[in-house]
């Protein structure tokens, strides 16, 4: 029985550092998204051009 008391207390001490490994990281920008506004620039581009030919062509 002891055993489980003492897998459960490691089981938490791991469960702590993922959870302050995550925050940190999180805080210094590692989750940050800096591919999709480079892209998307790209293709608003497109959208605009569309737009304009439609009303020419009515």
């Amino acid at each position: 029985m002891s055993v489980i008391y003492v897998l459960i207390s490691i089981s938490i001490g791991v469960a702590a550092f993922f959870l302050y490994a995550f925050i940190k990281a999180v805080r210094s920008g590692q989750l940050d998204d800096d591919y999709t506004p480079s892209v998307r620039m790209l293709f608003d581009d497109e959208l605009i051009k569309e737009e304009e030919i439609k009303p020419e062509n009515k």
